[in-house]
């Protein structure tokens, strides 16, 4: 094996992926921008989405050296894990920046794209979501493999990943809190009490709304989904050199990875919207799920073909391949299951929307029956995935099967990020007054970017199982642990501690959106109450108030969740012992991953109700039935956007804690 063909190999695979970004970010540049007017309410969006991100930043910034250099002195014999976890912050950052700098210059583009072709516009904006999807894994890949060529320890591996958890905890933690304080101020007020439409030009809090979208689903969803890619990359990693010769255990996932970036490349050329005639609302919807589908089916093909080749080359090793396509078939299964109880074209949605008439009491219970009974599924998906990858291939089956579900990560991240550029887009048309033609063709974009949004996140919590039950196989590995039985008492404690950590973490993440959206709602009856011209057009709304608010609300409420993911896992090492560590995960990964996929999806189908009563049914906008779908979509807004998507963070970085700190648990132990 000629080492340096296989590290050119690998290394083309991620400049391959920046190759294909920068070409997506002329193509999108050269667009049209629009009217001055929507050039000057996308400039607010972008101003606003980088004000906070700056602030986001500069946390991040004394964060990151604080914690390398803890890690460069109190890791031995590995001081370079600290400046591998400061490229680990570096890259994920970085992918950050890009992507929502593109998000919000793209967005007044799809909107006058929308003007005049529908399929422009589609394709604008999931090009635009490409930029975010494609930034990820090229930074990702180049990232972990010149970190893995600079340095052999495996070790120092995993401060790469542990670098990019931290700034998925705050751009995703973070980011989730200000988009749910901002929506859910604009429509408690905008909606219920003042009767105006989604988008209204007049509601302060609309700039902040579509500022959150791109802050917490575009930045965090893909310092998420960077933070699982990597994961599963140097999880893979450490215990493929525990199983092949190290060289084939340490190259046969980055080349997989560097595959999985060329076939969604190919996936995303594949996504070619064909012009539509006349505007019908159904059939837009209709064709442009056809359409980015037809890319995740010609990726997803292509994988399973390269994949067998290249293991039966490096390993020639079967199972492995057999782990591998689990995990990209359970990604693909938990999508569909996700599809089914979120969508409004299936039962679960409308039976909620239906409830709408009899209040919001019954429709916020029939949606919390929702997503407890949506949990099943994804679960029963997941024990298949780990008990048949872990037979054919042991633990190592657990990590290929983690990298599996993320191994096309360009093209699933590219349509999760279109949404919210169609949200965007949406908007903009409707505070631009484009038109009912404009508008209704966005609508339709945005209808599609609901659903995506919902698969996305479905997608990515059980991605983020998948990659905890990999880091929890690593554990046991590096910490030496063989068994953790239930009938240890250290073992017990630690599972009803990691347990109780979920609904925690959950809480803090709840309360500090309620908090925030208080604030803004009276920021927002304060402006209506003391500028009276604002519903009459003639007094201009302070967008900026909102925006601040909502940007203070977030840093400051993220601060002791971040504190207690990273310190509970040591202070139950340092204390209880290695095994209560174990215990820990356990307790973690069981209740943090049933209740993200139940938040997430009872938020989805509260938030798809809505639009399907907004579309006509049942009594259509300003019905008895819509008023309660709003108020259920509220409560469902920091359930679907904050704490279930935080819960993703929470389960894989205990884990990520656990994995780079175990060896010292047994040193301060037997002191």
């Amino acid at each position: 094996m000629n080492l340096t063909a296989m590290r050119l190999l690998v290394l083309s695979g991620g400049i391959l992926a920046l190759i294909y970004v920068v070409y997506l970010i002329f193509s999108i540049l050269k667009e049209d921008q629009g009217s001055r007017k929507m050039q000057e309410i996308s400039r607010h969006i972008r101003l606003g989405s980088f004000a906070f991100l700056k602030r986001e930043y500069i946390g991040l910034a004394v964060f990151t050296i604080v914690v390398s250099v803890a890690l460069s002195i109190f890791i031995n014999p590995q001081p370079y894990v600290g400046l591998s976890y400061l490229a680990g912050t570096l890259c994920s950052t970085l992918a950050g920046w890009l992507g929502m700098n593109i998000a919000t210059l793209a967005n007044a583009r799809t909107a006058q794209a929308a003007t005049k072709s529908w399929a422009r516009a589609l394709k604008i904006a999931f090009s635009s979501g490409a930029v975010m999807g494609f930034c990820v894994v090229g930074l990702g890949l180049l990232g972990i493999s010149i970190i893995s060529f600079i340095w052999e320890e495996s070790f120092v591996w995993l401060g790469f990943a542990f670098g990019a958890s931290s700034v998925s905890l705050f751009l995703r933690v973070g980011g989730g809190i200000f988009t749910k304080s901002a929506d859910v101020g604009a429509d408690l007020v905008g909606k219920v009490e003042r009767g105006i439409p989604e988008d209204d030009p007049r509601n302060p809090a609309v700039i902040a709304d579509n500022v959150g979208d791109n802050v917490g689903d575009v930045a965090g969803m893909g310092s998420d989904l960077f933070e699982s890619y990597v994961s599963s990359i140097a999880a893979a990693m450490l215990l493929g050199v525990t199983v092949f010769d190290r060289h084939i255990g340490q190259f046969l996932p980055l080349l997989l990875a560097a595959s999985g970036i060329l076939v969604s490349i190919i996936g995303a050329l594949a996504v070619r919207p064909k012009e539509l005639k006349g505007d019908d609302f159904d059939a837009q919807v209709s064709q442009a799920h056809a359409t980015m589908n037809r890319g995740v089916y010609v990726s997803n093909v292509l994988m399973i073909v390269v994949s067998f080749f290249i293991i039966r080359w490096m390993a020639d090793e079967i199972t492995v391949f057999f782990a591998l396509i689990t995990g990209l078939a359970a990604g693909f299964l938990i999508s569909l299951s996700t599809a089914y109880f979120t969508s409004a074209d299936h039962k679960p949605t409308r039976t909620i929307a239906q409830s709408g008439e009899s209040g919001s009491a019954v429709l916020i219970i029939e949606g919390l029956a929702t997503g407890m009974m949506s949990t099943v599924i994804p679960v029963l998906i997941v024990i298949a995935a780990t008990m048949i990858s872990f037979l054919v291939a042991g633990l190592y089956g657990i990590a290929i099967a983690a990298l599996g579900m993320l191994i096309n990560l360009g093209i699933l991240l590219a349509m999760d990020c279109y949404g919210p550029i169609a949200d965007n887009a949406a908007g903009i048309a409707e505070m631009a007054g484009l038109g009912k033609s404009v508008r209704q063709r966005c609508e339709a974009l945005d209808a599609v970017g609901n659903t995506t949004a919902a698969l996305g996140k479905g997608f990515a919590v059980g991605s983020a199982a998948l990659v905890a039950l990999a880091w929890l196989a690593t554990y046991f590995e590096v910490s030496g642990i063989t068994v953790a039985s239930i009938t240890d008492v250290d073992v017990i404690m630690g599972i009803m501690i990691g347990g109780t950590l979920t609904f925690v973490f959950s809480s803090l993440a709840m309360k500090s959106v309620g908090r925030g959206g208080f604030e803004i709602v009276k920021e927002v009856r304060r402006q209506f109450n003391e500028l009276p011209g604002i519903m009459e057009g003639t007094d201009k709304p302070d967008y900026v108030a909102c925006v601040d608010i909502a940007t203070k609300s977030a840093l400051k409420s993220m601060l002791l969740p971040g504190i207690l993911v990273i310190v509970v896992p040591l202070i139950v090492g340092y204390t209880l012992g290695p095994n209560a560590v174990a215990g820990l995960l356990m307790g973690a990964l069981l209740t943090g991953f049933i209740m993200a996929v139940m938040m997430a999806n009872a938020g989805g189908a509260w938030d798809n109700a809505k639009k399907y009563i907004e579309a006509g049914n049942f009594g259509g906008k300003n019905s008895e039935a819509h008023k309660a779908a709003v108020i259920g979509d509220t409560v469902g807004d920091p359930f679907k956007d904050t704490a279930g998507p935080s819960l993703n963070i929470l389960i894989k970085l205990v884990g990520m804690v656990a994995v780079i700190f175990g060896p010292t648990f047994f040193v301060l132990l037997a002191l």
